[in-house]
């Protein structure tokens, strides 16, 4: 079990904000599997200094496979 919670800790989320990737782990921004997607959006904001409101409708995709999270604007498209 233990072996298991540190492997999570050492996930990354990787962040795409105002055109620069940023990476840091899930220790680093003090969130796991279980935090939704509010708490990640929280987490990224605090870690970058930046109001929640701009994460506000960022997505939030979870990789299965990793585990690890990217948070980035959502797509758009037509314009």
């Amino acid at each position: 079990m233990e072996g298991e919670l540190i492997s999570e800790r050492n996930n990354q989320i990787h962040i795409r904000y105002e055109g620069n990737s940023y990476d840091a782990t899930f220790a680093d921004l003090d969130v796991g599997d279980l935090s939704t997607d509010a708490e990640i959006r929280q987490a990224v904001a605090r870690h970058l200094n930046a109001p929640a409101s701009k994460l506000a409708n960022f997505a939030v995709d979870r990789n299965a496979s990793t585990g690890d999270i990217t948070l980035r604007p959502q797509a758009t498209f037509g314009r």
